[in-house]
């Protein structure tokens, strides 16, 4: 059966599908596309991701200000 029984596999996809559709509801709600969680499941690339998201400007903040609406704090 090898190292990876299937019990593995299972659990990975469990830890994947917990973490990824609560990130791609803030993709979303932030205004970008809800399909950038995918790379959040590449190593490393996930962690740039992340600083990309954290410190970048939000499209759905953007639309805000120019409303005069909310802003960063």
């Amino acid at each position: 059966m090898g190292t990876f029984s299937i019990w593995h596999w299972l659990i990975v996809l469990f830890v994947l599908i917990v973490l990824n559709v609560p990130a791609y509801w803030v993709f979303r709600r932030a205004g970008w596309s809800g399909w950038w969680f995918l790379l959040l499941s590449i190593p490393l690339v996930g962690i740039v991701i992340l600083y990309v998201f954290a410190f970048g400007k939000w499209p759905a903040e953007a639309g805000s200000e120019a409303r005069g609406v909310g802003g960063r704090i």
